[in-house]
């Protein structure tokens, strides 16, 4: 028996639209969307142009301020959106991350 995609993830995902800005090595304009959710370990992106799975990113995303990240593209939906997975993220984004994902879950 398989195991549901919610269980295989590192951290619970919280439903936020948050601006995110994707930057991809060798090309001159980023790609902005906003989230449809969010985690510590990674987020889905919505948007038209969707970039392939295995995509190495430089994000950054507005919550209270920018963060910066590392990240992974991990699924792939034509004109809806990617999934990604945060590679590297320093200590005190990952502590703005935290208190900006447990502050939406208590609103």
């Amino acid at each position: 028996m398989s195991t549901p995609e919610h269980e295989r993830r590192e951290c619970p995902r919280v439903k936020v639209s948050v601006p995110v800005e994707l930057h991809i090595e060798n090309s001159e304009f980023p790609i902005r969307g906003v989230t449809a959710d969010l985690s510590l370990s990674g987020c889905y992106m919505e948007t038209m142009f969707p970039v392939a799975i295995g995509t190495t990113l430089e994000l950054k995303l507005q919550v209270d301020g920018t963060l910066l990240v590392l990240a992974k593209v991990v699924t792939c939906d034509p004109q809806v959106g990617n999934g990604i997975h945060f590679t590297k993220m320093l200590s005190e984004d990952i502590e703005e991350l935290r208190t900006f994902l447990q502050a939406q879950t208590t609103a």
